[in-house]
């Protein structure tokens, strides 16, 4: 027979715990908001592509300087 005995300390961390849980997911949330927002708001694929500051030729179409 197990004796299951919780202190009140380990209340005390579970509440914390839950505190830092919810402030995590908060800022995951908050990160993938912007992430969202971000690819929403470039549109194309392109762009999306060329916004690294990298000149890579081989995604600018012929015959254009884009």
């Amino acid at each position: 027979m197990a004796i299951k005995v919780e202190h009140e300390m380990h209340e005390r961390r579970r509440g914390r715990n839950m505190g830092v849980g919810l402030l995590l997911i908060g800022f995951i949330g908050i990160i993938f908001g912007l992430t969202v927002v971000k690819v929403l708001q470039l549109g194309d694929a392109a762009q999306f592509e060329k916004f690294d500051h990298v000149a890579r030729p081989q995604i600018v179409p012929e015959g254009g300087n884009n």
